[in-house]
Order: structure tokens, then sequence, then C-alpha cells
């Protein structure tokens, strides 16, 4: 009985996938772009911080080794952070309001959108991996820590990126979105283990750091992408990144049926 609903869902899904990839990719250079941002975290702070990893309980050989799981979940955060921009291009052009009439179902809407963000957050993850290989770092986890590192990576975008929709369904103002963003995203990072060990930082800023969903991202795939790998650690900060991204993605489903009553 639930067999044919759930072949509408992933058909809806496909094509509506296929739309937004289709369009990312008559206009590539936003990916490219996007990159400048990392590249200039990556290698400014890999070298202006370098002296940073003589600290005693620093826990790595180079400032560069560590930064780079850092740039690798900052620049998730900050690309998914403004998902919801292109939410509100479809909502001021009527291209939602016309998806909304079909039979297409409203959690296909929102699978196709965190597919296309978690597409172009591995891409450009992977990026940021051989740019830091190329400069000197080092990866003694492996092929294995890698690929924890770019599914946390992954899975914190699509937890911002569907965040981001929510916020788009439902307050539908571009300035609000950008306001929130900008206010949030420092605190995310900065509040976080992406340039410092919690263990290096002021209490206080430590503990909140521990409670940092960002924070369990780079935690989780340090651990994996250490000489030995703490793969206990590694499966329970992606434990609760997963709850964490069901939560959000449920939220913004539910977002597209609030928006659809409101209309």
């Amino acid at each position: 009985m639930t067999a044919l609903p759930i072949r509408d869902r992933l058909t809806g899904t496909w094509w509506m996938t296929h739309r937004r990839l289709s369009a990312l990719l008559r206009n590539p250079a936003v990916l490219v772009l996007t990159l400048a941002q990392p590249m200039v975290w990556l290698f400014l702070f890999g070298q202006l911080f370098q002296k940073v990893a003589e600290l005693p309980g620093f826990g790595a050989q180079s400032y560069l080794d560590y930064i780079v799981p850092g740039v690798v979940i900052m620049n998730a955060v900050s690309l998914n952070s403004f998902a919801g921009m292109a939410t509100m291009d479809e909502i001021e052009r009527g291209t939602l309001d016309r998806f909304l009439v079909t039979p297409v179902r409203r959690g296909a809407l929102v699978n196709a959108g965190v597919i296309e963000q978690a597409l172009s957050t591995a891409f450009q993850s992977l990026v940021i991996i051989l740019l830091g290989w190329a400069a000197g770092a080092d990866y003694p986890g492996g092929p294995g820590g890698l690929a924890v590192l770019v599914a946390a990576a992954v899975l914190i975008g699509v937890v911002l990126a569907a965040l981001s929709n929510t916020l788009a369904l439902l307050v539908r103002d571009r300035n609000t979105i950008i306001g929130l963003n900008v206010m949030l995203l420092l605190p995310l990072t900065f509040l976080s283990s992406a340039f410092m060990p919690e263990g290096l930082m002021p209490s206080w800023i430590g503990h909140v750091a521990a409670a940092n969903p960002v924070s369990w991202a780079l935690d989780g795939a340090r651990a994996a992408l250490s000489a030995d790998p703490d793969w206990a650690s590694a499966a329970l900060h992606g434990s609760w990144l997963l709850a964490l991204t069901a939560a959000t993605v449920a939220l913004a489903t539910y977002s597209v049926r609030s928006y659809q009553k409101s209309r």
C-alpha cells in the first residue's frame, strides 16, 4: 500500500533534483567563485597561525593539518547558510506556487534542495582537501578519514541549508535572512573547534563549543583523520549530526506545507 507513495516521492525527487542541478550546471562559476573565501582561510590562516601548533597540548603536527578540516566545515557552513535565498527567488518568481499545485510531493521539493546542496558541498570539500594536500597538509587517517570529513561537511551543510530554507518559507524577507545569517555565522565558526582545540580555549568558550553542531562535525572528522582513528568518537558525533539533519529536513518539509496553507 505504501509502494506507490514511495515511488511518487522518488520520481518527484529525481525530477526536482534534475531541474536544480541543470540550473547549477548552466552556471558552474558559482561553485568556483565561492571557493575564494575558504582559499583565503586555508592559505592565509595556515601561514599566519602556524606557530600555534607549538603550543603544549595542541595535538597536531602542523597548524595546516589542523585547519584543513576546519576550513572544509566552515565552507560548508557559509555555503549553505544562504540556501534560503534560492527559495526566495522561487517564491518571488512564483515558481514555488506553481509546483505546489502539481502532484509533486512536498518532501520531493525539499529533498531536491538537500541533494543539490549536498553535492555542491561534497565537491567543494574535495577541492579544499586537494588544495590542502598540495600546500603540504597530511591526512594520517587516509581515505576513510577523508570520507568521514566530507560526510560531516555534507551533514552540517544540509542542517544549515534546511534551516535557511525554513526561514525563507516562514519569513519571506531577504533582509531578515541575510541579517540572521550574518549574525550567526561568526559565532557558529569561532565558538567551535575550527581554529583551536577545545582544551586550549577559555573554559566558557570550550563549553559552548562542545554543544555547537559545527564542533560535532569537526570533532568527528578529526577523530577519523588521526593516525590512530577513534571510530567510536566519529560514530558518536556522526549520530548527533544525523539526528539533527533529520530534524531540520523534517522542519523544512513542514514549512513548505505551512507556506502552502498561507497562500
